[in-house]
């Protein structure tokens, strides 16, 4: 089995990878520049916003892991329908899929492609916290700002969601499979901050901090308005149920329990200390 993963240097894929070759399995790994992948992994260079770069590398392989841009667009619409198109046309088996937890256009093309698919559609990442500001401003003040303090998310830590997709990239049974994944709990930044601070013996200091500053912050990073009044205020004030909704499917298909925010943070202290 040959397997080509996007986004191989990113959260998820480079878990997908590392899990693959434990598996003997050749991987492709596809990035836009050489990155830190393991050894044994075959690093392809290419770019999922220019289709025709991953053209070539679609004829080697037997399974494909896509990960499909968030904003779906119609022109990322037309860049994810044209990368399946391909796919298809190489003969490429199956296909797995990592698409927004409330969905996006592509899925029906996935499911309409001819080739076997499997849609995964996790929860916010555990990762997330660290583009949140919060990594400096712990490591310097002591200090979380947020002002949605009590907000809540079941989110997931990166390392679930590689498992899943490893097990629909190499076993049968979970073709024409939408997973909806979870962690194990529901979470709001003030119980994130009690459980760093646990982990790495440090008091840490929550302050809330109004919506306008909030946009101010988001702006400074680059976002435009109407990312920042949805994604940002809208989902903090108003998220979704099934955004904080727990639900037992990565142990149902993994046979493992999911990893728990404690877990992550222990893994990840030295970006907080």
């Amino acid at each position: 089995m040959k397997v080509l993963v996007t986004g191989a240097t990113g959260s998820v894929g480079s878990h997908i990878v590392e899990q693959l070759l434990a598996k003997d399995i050749e991987v492709k790994a596809l990035s836009r520049k050489e990155g830190n992948l393991p050894k044994g992994a075959q690093v392809v260079l290419g770019d999922l916003d220019i289709p025709e770069t991953i053209k070539a590398h679609l004829h080697t392989i037997d399974s494909l892991f896509l990960i499909t841009q968030s904003e779906q667009s119609d022109e990322k619409f037309i860049k994810n329908k044209r990368i399946i198109q391909m796919a298809k046309q190489a003969n490429v088996a199956r296909i797995v899929a990592l698409i927004d937890f409330e969905g996006n256009l592509i899925e029906d093309v996935i499911k309409n492609s001819g080739m076997e698919w499997t849609l995964l559609k996790p929860v916010e990442f555990m990762k997330n916290s660290l583009y949140s500001g919060w990594t400096e401003s712990i490591q310097k003040e002591g200090i979380i700002r947020t002002a949605f303090p009590d907000s809540l998310s079941a989110r997931i830590h990166e390392a679930d969601i590689a498992d899943v997709a490893v097990k629909a990239l190499t076993e049968e049974g979970h073709g024409k499979r939408t997973y909806d994944l979870t962690g194990p709990e529901v979470l709001s930044p003030r119980s994130m901050v009690k459980q760093i601070s646990v982990v790495i013996d440090k008091y840490i200091d929550l302050v809330e901090i109004t919506e306008e500053q909030v946009k101010q912050e988001w702006k400074c990073k680059g976002y435009d308005n109407e990312f920042i009044e949805y994604f940002i205020i809208e989902m903090g004030k108003n998220p979704p149920k099934g955004a904080y909704t727990v639900l037992p499917t990565v142990e149902q298909v993994t046979g493992k329990p999911a990893r728990t925010f404690t877990q992550w943070v222990i893994e990840n202290k030295h970006y907080f200390v």
